[in-house]
């Protein structure tokens, strides 16, 4: 019995190897493997062994019906024309009901490649990663933000209302800022990247929809010194050692005292171009202290905790990476721009 499993094994791993088609290997299947097949006439044939015999006869019978059903297997694949590893280069039939192999399409957009570095730069700072809504309402897109309903800068917003007065698409990313500072409380540090949106003619600087790049820090004996370190390193992470920055007094509404801080132009390295307007230096963010009464509508006593602020244009900033002076050619589809 052990030489003719042996035969049977030998012979049918010799003729599966050497078949062709799949109509060859199903008749062999058949013959080897079905109901009427050779194997289980062998296994018809225990019973005429005792029980020491049929232990291991039947583990030599279990080892060679393992082999020939691997075997068949393996040629299977191969005829499939998916071979072990891929797509296969040669085979005469496909199996259509075989998975395919997905190739990737496209690429990520500039703004998200950005926003993800920038993202890795900020939580090795500590920072973590926050979201908020894109249909805001009045409060927490002005009010909140030290913009009461007669403050000019709401005019100079463009609103886009949904439903006015309640509703509108939020103008900046400091709404989230301000629902971070309603919900949490000190000490926390978090960044959050967001479509923002305005009624703007669309030119080679502006768009009526742009991307932000936000943060805030709230604790106690936070100083401006915080901020500009933690500027400082975000602008040497993001544009190498060699980029040079500078901070400029500046006004915001949300921050009191408030900085808006430059670097040196990428594109010209101080020479003077179309896109720093001759200055060598271009406008990244603004910036500031947290203003106290900010921190009073959240009942956070402004002698005890302080924190900081920033927001800075993504769009611009993936500009300054790829080289890209016409901010269009962000959501324009026309990828030569890219």
């Amino acid at each position: 019995m052990h030489q003719k499993l042996q035969n049977i094994k030998n012979e049918a791993l010799a003729q599966i190897l050497s078949s062709e088609g799949r109509e060859e290997l199903d008749r062999l299947r058949t013959h080897y493997l079905g109901k009427k097949g050779v194997l289980n006439q062998i296994a018809g044939e225990f019973k005429k062994l005792d029980r020491e015999q049929r232990v291991d006869i039947g583990r030599l019978f279990n080892d060679v019906k393992a082999a020939i059903s691997d075997a068949f297997n393996s040629k299977n694949v191969g005829i499939s024309g998916i071979p072990a590893g891929g797509p296969a280069t040669s085979g005469s039939e496909i199996d259509v009901t075989l998975p395919g192999f997905p190739h990737p399409v496209g690429h990520l957009h500039p703004n998200t490649v950005v926003a993800r570095e920038i993202n890795a730069i900020f939580t090795g700072l500590g920072f973590s990663v926050a979201d908020g809504p894109e249909l805001e309402t009045e409060e927490f897109n002005y009010t909140r933000l030290n913009l009461p309903p007669d403050h000019p800068a709401r005019d100079l917003q463009d609103t886009l209302y949904v439903k006015e007065p309640e509703y509108l698409l939020r103008t900046h990313t400091s709404s989230v800022e301000a629902r971070i500072l309603a919900v949490h409380r000190p000490p926390y540090r978090f960044v959050f990247p967001g479509k923002a949106y305005r009624n703007e003619n669309a030119n080679a600087s502006n768009t009526p929809m742009f991307t932000q790049y936000q943060g805030l820090a709230v604790g106690q004996g936070i100083t401006l010194a915080n901020l500009k370190h933690t500027l400082e390193t975000f602008v040497t992470g993001f544009y190498g050692s060699s980029a040079k920055s500078r901070f400029r007094c500046k006004y915001y509404p949300e921050v009191e005292p408030g900085v808006g801080m430059d670097i040196s132009c990428p594109f010209c390295n101080f020479k003077g171009c179309m896109v720093c307007k001759y200055r060598g230096w271009i406008e990244i963010l603004g910036a500031g202290m947290i203003h106290p009464s900010m921190l009073e509508m959240v009942k956070l006593d402004p002698l005890k905790f302080t924190g900081f602020a920033w927001g800075m244009g993504l769009d611009r900033i993936a500009m300054t990476r790829y080289g890209i002076n016409d901010i269009r050619a962000l959501f324009n589809g026309n990828l030569a721009y890219i």
